[in-house]
Formats: structure tokens, sequence, C-alpha cells
């Protein structure tokens, strides 16, 4: 110090002396009071305690270690650490130093000063002069001035960390030989805490981010500082998609909004704008030892069984009538698949301004099948927001673009950088996490066992380079081949990550032909093809058959369980397609696809291509040559899935998605007949109405511009199967009408189990009620219709000579269902009716249709 103030002096420059003088004024005034709070009785820790220096606004909420730090340059001499039930403590403090102050809160026992016990019955719960009611609707009509969007400018750091664990493990799994030498894998925890007494760790995610905000124009920026994650080998698990199912499962709550998602339901919050009619609400405690004072507000759903929270919220009586703290569970009864507890704690920190912002979420939830017992899944999300700022703007630029953004060397941070990062400290088992899992993937029993895990699940078998499937494939029938016998496989990343090829054969006992199929594709981004966002090439011929008119979701046309169909399923083809495919997508969930397709297609089994010549006679066409040029743009904002081995299944969620199809056939290129375009326009969205459910709507219309035959019109999808598909028409038979223009609807919604609730029986059964109506308008133009064009082929007839296929008339088809979802937790069941042609050959009234579905 002293040849700092000699080198200073003997410049002899007065403002470096005052700078220096101002420096040392503001150092000597720092002071830092770091320590942990604990329970009096249990002596354990406490986390979400309110630690702050008194008088101030200045304080901190407690970690999960029940640690806190408090830093400040003013002068204050006494830190209050107030928690609600307990008293508060006030701690002296020395301005200036740095120091440790450990804290130990007492329950507060509120003593009643008369009891006085009456008899008779039981006083009926109403809204109607209800002083709980009443400060709850306070609540409500406050709830604008208490949420985020009431600031201009909002800043803030965000901590976030999810694990997952197989919870309540018995001492005969913990014991098993494939743990003999990683006992350390092992996590023990309270017998009575959510999880059970015994966990194994399997999967952890961190991140640590700054969050934007701004009012006008509307912007909601997170750009990621640092992401850590367990990885898997991408052989048997996408890595990316298991974090977005998971994001998607455990989302922020915010008690603000009227509904909150949680696992891909929405549940109505305690202080929804209508909530009085859901809840039930009770005053049970007045803390007035707190600052400000506290009101406990507890609340029941009315009907346990619905998409109710229970527990208690903290209600400030400063006027701001803010949620302090609330304590989240769910009703052992609700209609809520294989959750066996749940629990939320969230905490709010006051701001400069007074008034409160969410400081620590705390979600737990543990699912099994059986909920009284055994063995489940516990996952924990804990969020902790740090230097929430407002009314402070930025640059634009700090708005702009994206609404999430992953820092460059987001993915490469140290374990010092994330020591020092984190604002809590990780216990011994989560700390060693991500290494203790690379460890246990080199284990010979479980790579067996995930192996056939993926065998079972997603029909591969992997020999590292090439992996054999899908599984489901090799055998099926059908009244064409007779017994289809097919192999095939793929390279996997292992071989390379730019090249891919894909291949099958099979053969038919009946028809006696081969059939195959080949691709190769490009990555032209050095990504697996099957990653997001996708960017390659690929050329594909396949030789095989296909039902005109069949569409599928997730399923392949070979699967052994399609081969099981109602009524008459012999109209077929025999296709040969060459393609050659561009697919580019965006990280913003736009994408455009670019395509080249040769097409050769001719009768199988019942089908015949006939027209009649000018002489009258009726004539045999066995190949129709079509060539194609083709272009996609799709858009589907905010859109989340899980990359399996064979599709993208999509985690639904409430924005729409749009779909832009083009197609122009030209004559005269490499052998095509016709010259025509297709275009056809697609919306789907899903609609949350709180209590009532959700409504999947598809909305699809097309135009066929030019002169084509029938097999190039639009063969609207239908279903001969027993399984209910939602894209398509279930009581339409295949090939059964086409259109050169149409437009559709389709509405699907889901009461989970909104009226079942309110009955008994099927309360405790859990089913869920379902509601299904499709409509197809459209028709074929004149010049598309070979009832006024002899040259044109004709439309297939059925067995007796009558008509097979249909136009469309001025009624639109129609067919509706009522349903029975649920049904041990997986089935559903639709009672299937069609409206309208009902005189067509074969055409079925009623039918039973089958979906299995996984739902919580």
């Amino acid at each position: 110090m002293k040849k700092i103030l000699n080198k200073i002096f003997t410049k002899g420059t007065l403002i470096w002396l005052l700078v220096f003088t101002s420096f040392t004024a503001v150092y000597a005034q720092s002071t830092t009071v770091k320590g942990v709070v604990k329970d009096a009785k249990t002596h354990e820790a406490m986390s979400y305690v309110t630690v702050a220096f008194l008088n101030s606004s200045i304080g901190v909420s407690t970690d999960a270690q029940g640690r806190f730090s408090l830093t400040t340059t003013g002068n204050y001499n006494q830190i209050n650490a107030s928690f609600i039930g307990y008293k508060s403590v006030t701690k002296d403090v020395v301005p200036g130093k740095d120091q440790v102050i450990n804290i130990v809160l007492t329950e507060n026992s509120h003593t009643l000063s008369e009891v006085v016990i009456k008899s008779g019955k039981k006083k009926k719960y109403t809204n109607k002069n209800n002083p709980a009611v009443e400060l709850i609707r306070q609540v409500i009509a406050h709830k604008s001035q208490n949420q985020l969007e009431n600031y201009s400018y909002v800043e803030y750091n965000q901590y976030e960390r999810m694990i997952f664990s197989l919870s309540n493990l018995s001492d005969n799994f913990k014991n098993k030989r494939i743990f003999k030498n990683y006992q350390f894998l092992f996590r023990e925890q309270d017998s009575t805490a959510i999880g059970g007494k015994t966990l194994l760790p399997l999967y952890m995610e961190e991140k640590l981010s700054d969050n934007y905000y701004r009012k006008a124009p509307y912007a909601k920026k997170q750009v990621i500082e640092a992401n850590k994650q367990v990885k898997y080998d991408a052989n048997f698990i996408d890595n990316e998609g298991l974090t977005t199912y998971f994001n998607r499962m455990y989302q922020d709550i915010n008690i603000y909004d009227n509904n909150v998602s949680l696992l891909s339901n929405q549940l109505l919050s305690p202080i929804a704008d209508h909530s009085p009619d859901y809840y039930k609400f009770f005053i049970t405690d007045t803390l007035k030892d707190q600052s400000p004072n506290l009101i406990e507000l507890s609340f029941t759903p009315r009907n346990t069984n619905g998409l109710l929270f229970e527990g208690k919220i903290y209600i400030t009586m400063d006027g701001n009538y803010a949620v302090q703290n609330a304590d989240l569970t769910v009703n052992k009864n609700i209609n809520l698949n294989f959750v066996r507890q749940m629990h939320a704690d969230l905490a709010f920190e006051k701001n400069t301004d007074g008034r409160y912002h969410l400081s620590q979420s705390d979600l737990k939830i543990e699912f099994a099948i059986n909920k009284k017992k055994g063995g489940g899944v516990f996952g924990e999300r804990l969020v902790t927001v740090n230097n929430f700022a407002v009314n402070k703007p930025r640059m634009s630029e700090t708005y702009d673009g994206p609404p999430l953004v992953y820092a460059s060397n987001s993915q490469s941070k140290d374990d010092r950088y994330w020591l020092n990062s984190r604002p809590d400290t990780l216990d011994q088992v989560a700390a060693d996490l991500y290494k203790n899992i690379d460890s246990l993937q080199t284990i010979p029993s479980f790579k067996r066992t995930m192996d056939i895990a993926t065998l079972v699940l997603a029909g591969y078998k992997n020999y590292g380079a090439f992996e054999v499937g899908p599984a489901n494939t090799f055998y099926s029938f059908n009244p064409v081949e007779g017994f289809r016998g097919r192999i095939g496989g793929r390279t996997t990343p292992q071989l390379s990550k730019r090249y891919y090829f894909e291949t099958y054969g099979a053969y038919g006992t009946k028809d006696e032909k081969f059939k195959y199929f080949m691709s190769s594709t490009y990555s032209l981004n050095n990504k697996s093809i099957y990653s997001f966002p996708q960017n390659y090439v690929r050329a594909s011929f396949q030789h095989d058959t296909k039902i005109p008119g069949q569409e599928l979701q997730f399923v392949q046309e070979s699967n052994f369980l399609l081969s099981f169909k109602r009524g008459d399923n012999d109209v077929w083809l025999y296709n040969d397609i060459f393609r050659l495919d561009y697919v580019h997508e965006f990280s913003n969930h736009f994408s455009y696809a670019l395509g080249f397709k040769k097409w050769n297609q001719s009768p199988a089994g019942a089908l015949q291509f006939q027209n009649l010549l000018p002489n009258g006679t009726l004539n045999d066409v066995n190949l129709i040559h079509t060539t194609e040029l083709s272009a996609q743009v799709r858009w589907a904002p905010h859109e989340k899935f899980y990359q399996g081995k064979l599709y993208r299944t999509p985690i639904p969620d409430k924005y729409p998605i749009f779909t832009l199809n083009y197609s122009q056939g030209v004559k005269g290129l490499l052998g095509g007949d016709y010259n025509y375009q297709n275009v056809t326009a697609n919306i789907t969205k899903r609609f949350y109405l709180s209590q009532l459910g959700f409504t999947d709507v598809f909305t699809e219309g097309g135009y066929i511009f030019g002169k084509v035959p029938f097999p190039l019109l639009d063969i609207h999808h239908a279903n001969q199967t027993y399984a209910f598909q939602l894209q398509s028409y279930n009581l339409m038979n295949f090939q059964e009408f086409v259109s050169d223009h149409y437009a559709s609807i389709t509405i699907d919604h889901n009461f989970n189990g909104f009226l079942f609730n309110r009955i008994p029986l099927l309360r405790k059964l859990k089913l869920r009620e379902i509601i299904d109506f499709k409509s197809l308008w459209g028709g074929v133009r004149t010049e598309n219709n070979p009832a006024n064009d002899a040259s044109l082929l004709r439309f297939p007839t059925d067995l007796g000579g009558g008509a097979g296929t249909y136009a469309l008339s001025a009624k639109p088809y129609m067919e509706g269902s009522i349903g029975v979802g649920n049904i041990f937790k997986l089935i559903r069941v639709d009672l299937v009716k069609r409206f309208t042609y009902l005189d067509h050959p074969g055409a079925p009234e009623w039918g039973i249709r089958t979906l299995v579905k996984f739902d919580f």
C-alpha cells in the first residue's frame, strides 16, 4: 500500500488521489454476509427462506442446501430471516466486513385464546359472504399488476436444473449383479420425500441463461450461456428429443396464468379468473410477524378427479395482493395418468418498486404404473432467478432474432465454470452423474439391455455401422401377395455422419414377385439426417405394392398388424418410383423441400386400368407413366418432437402447423404422359379449453389443374383396418372417393374426463370421453370425369360390375364417433358412424375402432 501511495503522490496528481480515496471509501463499506439457515427442531437445512438486510429491498432466498449470500455497499447493521410458519430472526452485522452468520429458525406456534365447540350439521361451503373467496377475488383483480407483462423491460439471469431417476428402488434391485461395482450410482434420501428412499439418477441437464423481455414491440428472448446434459449413445436414444420431451412435461409454472401447462395437460390455476367456481378456499392462518403480513390461503378442488391443484398460497397484505409463496400438489384421485406424487414450491421476491417476481420454482413429480407401491421414475426441475431488473432498456439487437439462442461456446464450459456459476452446490451423486452415466454405458450388460429395448420399442437391431429392421415388417400377408416376407436395414452414424444407405427386399408367395427398395442420402450439414434441423439430398428407388388412398401415421405399410382389414381388400398397385429429394430445415422450424419423381404404376389384384377406344372397344392399360416436379414449404412455430428410429413423434402444443405442397406433372419429360398441377394446403392446431379438455383440428384443401386419369386424382385417405386413424376416414373403403378439388375438416375433442369425473363408477376408472367428426367436400370436374370422356380411364367397379369408385356430389362425406379413452391408461375405443353415402355397396354404417395411445 505504501508503494502505491508513494507512486500516487510522486505523480502529484490531485485527481488520482481523489479517485483512490473514493474507491477505498466504497470498498470499506462493502458488506458480505454468508451463512446457512436450519430448522431448530430437525437441524435440517431450509430452502426458500428470505434473508434480507433489515429495512432494505436487498434480499435473497436460501438454496436447496439452506445457503445464502448477501452483499451491499449500504450502511446496514442487521439482517432478517423469515419463513412462513416460523418466527423471524434478526442478526447483527458488522458493516464493511465479510462474515459468516448461521441462522436457526423456530416454528411459530399460533395459540387460540378461546376454543368453541358446536354440535350440529357441518355448514355447507359457499362462495357467498366467504372472506376467503373475497380475498382470492382481490388476488385475481390485481393479477395484471403482478405479472411480468406489467413492465416495459425486464431482464434476469436464470439457472435451471432437471434431473430424472429411477425411484423407490428395492434392496434387491440395488444389489443386482449389474450394479455390483457401481453402488456409487445410487442416491439415498428421506423415505418420506417424493421419490422414496433409494434413487438411481439416470439423466440430468443444467442451463444458465440471460433472459430479456420487451413489452412493445413484444419480444421475449432467452440466451443460453451454458448447457450441460447427460449424453446417451445416439444409436439408442435421441438426446435432443429427450430434452425436448422433458422440457414439455416440466414447463414453467406461472401461477398468474389461468391455466398451467403440466405433463402435456392444462391444470386450472388457483388464481384463475374463474377459480372460485372450481376450488374451495379457506383462510387457514394470518402471519403478522412477516414483512409484509401474509394470509395463508388453503384451497382444494371441488371435484378431486378434475385437472386441478390443491395446496396453499400466501398472499401479501401490502395492497399488492401478490403471491409470495405457493405450495402446490394434486389430489390422489386426479385424472392424471402415472403420477404417484407431485409437489411444486414457488417463491417470490420483492422488486425495487414493491411488486413481486418469481425467484425460485421447484417442481417434483414421481411417476409409477402402480400409484401405491413399487418402483417408479422421479423427476425434478429447479429454476432459480437472480439479478432481476426492470425498466432498463437495452439496444434493439438484444431483443431481436429467435426467442431461443445458444451461445457458440455454451456446450464447452468446464467443471470449474459450473462450480463457480451454479447458485447452489450439487450433492456428490448429482455432481458425478455425468461421468457415472458415461461409465455405465461401457458395462456390457447395460449395453445388452439397451440393445434389446431398442429392438422391442423401435424395431431395429444394431450391429454397429448397420442396423436391421424394422422387426414388425418382417412378416405380413395380404390378398395380392399372400404371405410377404421382408428383410431390410440401414446404416448408422457410426459408418458415416454424411452418407446414409437404406434398403429392403421382400417376396410375396402368391404373386411370386420380388420387391425391393434402396436409397442413398447425403447430409449437407454433417449431422445425422434424423437430427433437427435436417439438410440433405436423397435419391431412392422403390419397386413395391401399395393400396391406393391408404394414408398411415407413424406406421409402415408392411406392418404385421395392418394385415387384418375389414371388407374387400384386393385393390392394389405395383409401383416403380424413382425419387430425388432435397430437404432444408431451419432452426425457426420453417422448412422447404424440392423433389423430382418418376412414377410408373400398374394395377394389381382386382384393380384394372381400362378405357374405351374410338371404335368402342374396351382397352386394358397396363402402365401409367408420370414425371413430376414438386415443392413444399412448411412452418411449425415452436414445434416439439421426439425423433425416433423411423418417425418424428410430435409433442402436441397450442401452436399451429402450416403446410403448402405444389406438384407439376410434365408431359414428355422422361416418358411422362400428363401435364397437370396439384396444389394442397393444410393447417393443424390444438386448442386448449381449460377444464373442458382440448380439441385437435385438421383442415385441408386441394385443387388439380389439368386433365388426368383417376389414379392421378386425389384418392381420399380411407381406412379399412380396425385401428382408429385420426387423419383418415375410418368407414370409407379404399379408393371409394376421388376428387380434383376438395376441402376437409377433422375435429377431435378430448374432454379429459370432464363429464365422466361426475359419474361415480367412471370416475374411479378414470376414463375420458372423446368425440370426433370428419367431413369432406369435393368433386370431379367434367373434363376429368370418364363418364364425359371415354378416353379417360374408367372408374373401377366392384366384382359385380357396379361402381366401386365415386366422385363426391353436392353433399359431403361425413362420419363421426363417440369414444372412451384412457382404458387401462393406454387404449381408446370409438364407436364410429357414417352419415352419408350409405347406399354405396359395402359401405358400413357403424364400426368399432381402437387406438393405442400413451397419455398423461
